[in-house]
């Protein structure tokens, strides 16, 4: 769906740096889990299953909105190629960010390990206790949190050279958007 405004919706916008926050001390709190052991690594765990849900929550939220309210359209010169790359990244974005935690959550259900929300708060097993199971989706959280990575980084890339070198206003529509006081959306476009 595209929207007729330069920007995303605000609340889309807000979402999306709650989630970018959210993702990126995930990444890292990710990494700390298996470069240690000991108290670090169950302080980190304790860390990591909470925010994975909240994560899945905040996406289960963003979705509907961004399908609800649309984005707005890619400038007109931008390769077509570059354009259904842009659409394509985004899916697997969203794939990504719901399907990290689900994977977790499975992982854990299947090595009969509960979610903890909090020290009294546990979410249901979605899946039966099965080891073959539980190593199969580690291996599968791995691996998707790899390419997540390299896909988060391919966006980031893409929002810079948006911002920085064709300057075109893309980045700006999911940052500060296009309308400022007293300045009409023409001038506005020719300040990128």
């Amino acid at each position: 769906m595209s929207r007729h405004s330069p920007d995303f919706h605000p609340a889309l916008r807000a979402l999306h740096w709650l989630m970018a926050a959210a993702v990126l001390a995930m990444l890292f709190i990710g990494v700390g889990m298996v470069s240690t052991t000991g108290t670090a690594y169950v302080t980190l765990l304790a860390l990591h299953r909470p925010l994975g849900i909240a994560i899945l929550l905040l996406v289960l939220l963003r979705l509907p909105l961004r399908i609800m309210t649309g984005a707005p359209a890619l400038p007109d010169d931008l390769p077509r190629i570059q354009k259904r790359a842009a659409v394509a990244s985004h899916i697997l974005l969203y794939l990504a960010m719901a399907g990290m935690p689900l994977i977790g959550w499975a992982m854990l259900s299947a090595g009969g390990y509960p979610v903890l929300l909090t020290k009294s708060m546990a979410l249901p097993a979605i899946l039966p206790r099965d080891l073959a199971l539980y190593a199969f989706l580690r291996q599968a959280h791995t691996v998707v949190a790899l390419l997540f990575f390299a896909l988060i980084l391919a966006h980031l890339s893409a929002a810079l050279m948006h911002g920085l070198i064709r300057r075109d206003g893309v980045l700006r529509s999911m940052t500060v958007g296009h309308r400022r006081a007293g300045v009409s959306p023409k001038q506005d476009d020719a300040d990128d």
